[in-house]
């Protein structure tokens, strides 16, 4: 338990300049302070004492301002950067050596049962405000932009931003619209052309009402 308590601080003075002391570490960071006592309450909550593990994320999210599900899965050496505002939703899971900035969520889109948050693999950092929303994965080694939300499947070791989330750097270069992982949404694609097809019959009906009624007029005698 202390070997891992040390390993966290760590993590602090290697991500974090503005990290002095190791007592000002301690006693000052929210975000390790919140990691703390997620553990405390996912072994409660892995005993079956779900209530009593709750009460503890609920504590901590009083303190910090950081919620944590006690059901959450997370790995060795998460840094979460100023922390205001993060959520870790219950079945989020989160790999090693990643980081989350202030106002992260990782949740869910709905009411639906099982699997329903995300997973971050292995070295992912997730920016201030982004919202990390479906129950699908964020690949090893990625980035996601400040304020993005993320609603589908990001490969390793790719950049996504804007909303919603698209991939426009994987594996060190610029992705081609065309690329399979950001291919068009087809069902966007099927209203488009629905729509041209509703603009081409009434440029169609208009001009037949326009020439019927150029043939009324010449069919009236004078």
């Amino acid at each position: 338990m202390f070997e891992r308590m040390r390993e966290d601080i760590q993590v602090i003075f290697n991500r974090d300049p503005a990290a002095r002391s190791t007592l000002e570490v301690v006693l000052t960071y929210s975000g390790l302070h919140a990691l703390w006592a997620y553990r405390v309450s996912h072994w409660f909550w892995n005993m079956k004492m779900r209530t009593f593990a709750r009460l503890i994320s609920q504590l901590a999210r009083w303190i910090t301002g950081i919620e944590i599900h006690p059901g959450a899965t997370i790995g060795r050496r998460l840094f979460i950067d100023h922390g205001m505002g993060v959520v870790i939703g219950e079945t989020a899971e989160i790999g090693n050596d990643c980081t989350l900035y202030q106002g992260v969520t990782l949740g869910g889109t709905g009411k639906e049962k099982g699997k329903r948050h995300p997973t971050l693999g292995d070295n992912v950092l997730v920016a201030s405000g982004a919202k990390v929303l479906g129950s699908f994965t964020i690949g090893s080694g990625s980035k996601v932009g400040a304020g993005s939300v993320v609603l589908r499947e990001v490969p390793p070791n790719s950049t996504v931003v804007g909303i919603p989330g698209k991939v426009v750097i994987q594996d060190g270069r610029r992705v081609d619209d065309m690329e399979q992982c950001n291919l068009p949404d087809p069902v966007a694609e099927q209203i488009k052309q629905l729509q041209q097809q509703i603009d081409d019959l009434r440029s169609e009906l208009e001009t037949l009402r326009n020439q019927e009624g150029r043939a009324r007029d010449v069919d009236t005698p004078v």
